[in-house]
């Protein structure tokens, strides 16, 4: 693992279109890539962690739709050997053959109701703790939904932030 700062001071020397195309790893949205890049330099991990959740809760609609076009559904494996799909089945990869059922069917429903892809951030979750939050989120309205969704971006961003520093991808 290389150390943090060394790897946060690579980062802040990137080219901005370099800087840039690893953010897109981190959350899908143009919008995003570029603000978090123009801000560099960052000092610490937490500053980036910082400005990375600012950025998303700041996101116009559209642009968490763009996001979330990147993110396969829950129970679905992420195609490609990029790094961002490479992150997503780790991230998925507490959700077993016996819930990939259930939770295709809970994704069709959340899809008809909401319009677009359930997204949570899986990281440490099985495929019954994913179920649990996909059918308690299917009650909400759409308004309380958005919220929760930047949320869980922001927290998917947040985990793949760290991955980018502190494993030096």
């Amino acid at each position: 693992m290389p150390d943090t700062l060394t790897a946060l001071d690579a980062f802040n020397a990137r080219p901005p279109d370099a800087a840039e195309r690893d953010l897109l790893a981190c959350c899908a949205c143009r919008a995003f890539a570029v603000k978090v890049a123009g801000l560099r330099p960052y000092r610490g991990l937490g500053e980036l962690l910082a400005a990375a959740d600012a950025a998303v809760r700041e996101l116009a609609w559209s642009g968490v739709l763009e996001a979330l076009g990147a993110h396969p559904r829950i129970g679905e494996r992420a195609a490609g050997t990029g790094t961002e799909a490479a992150w997503s089945r780790q991230e998925q990869s507490g959700v077993d053959d016996a819930s990939r059922a259930a939770l295709a069917e809970g994704n069709r429903a959340y899809e008809e109701r909401f319009g677009h892809v359930y997204l949570v951030c899986a990281t440490g979750l099985d495929g019954a703790e994913l179920l649990a939050k996909l059918t308690s989120r299917l009650r909400n309205d759409e308004e309380t939904e958005r919220d929760v969704v930047r949320a869980e971006l922001a927290a998917i961003t947040r985990v793949r932030l760290r991955k980018l520093i502190e494993e030096g991808r």
